[in-house]
């Protein structure tokens, strides 16, 4: 059975996984929406993500449509899971304290589906105390985090903060697609 899954990407170095995991998902025959944040943009083009996935991809909150559709509300309504991969400590802190100001967070808002975060980021970042509050406050709400790896990170370090494996993201919203499809 085909689900819808939204697939939000944030500005991370880690974006190009997003791709590996879309193709993943479609490849199973899932439809798929990416959600990219402005910075997400940087280091990964919405055509990449266009052609993987074969649907329209969000970048903008305001989108003129000839019919009046707010995509935030009604992607969250069509959808059957919530993802971000990867998840920077911003977007993380923005969910937890309530602000959408963007396509994504507004669509997380709106969410009444399961919601699946992966963070990534510098090990300095993900091990500070206020980050790890945010991700067991998420936790405590309802939301699934797929805890990042230890290996090489950006900086040439190696610490924990790397995205999770294509491979572990993808098992884990099949998890969730499949406690859906045995309800």
């Amino acid at each position: 059975m085909p689900y819808h899954i939204v697939l939000g990407v944030t500005g991370s170095i880690a974006a190009y996984k997003a791709v590996e995991v879309v193709s993943s998902l479609v490849k199973q025959g899932n439809g798929v929406t990416v959600i990219m944040t402005s910075t997400a943009q940087r280091f990964v083009n919405p055509v990449t993500f266009r052609s993987i996935s074969h649907n329209r991809v969000v970048t903008d909150l305001f989108i003129e449509n000839e019919n009046y559709d707010p995509n935030h509300v009604s992607l969250a309504d069509h959808a059957d899971l919530l993802v971000v991969a990867p998840a920077t400590a911003n977007f993380i802190g923005k969910v937890v304290s309530g602000i959408a100001d963007d396509a994504l967070t507004c669509t997380i808002m709106a969410a009444r589906v399961p919601v699946i975060i992966a963070p990534a980021m510098n090990d300095s970042m993900y091990l500070n105390p206020i980050v790890q509050e945010n991700i067991k406050r998420l936790t405590k709400l309802g939301y699934r985090i797929i805890e990042p790896e230890e290996g090489r990170l950006c900086t040439g370090r190696v610490g924990v903060g790397r995205l999770a494996s294509v491979e572990k993201i993808v098992g884990v919203i099949e998890e969730e697609l499949n406690k859906k499809r045995n309800k």
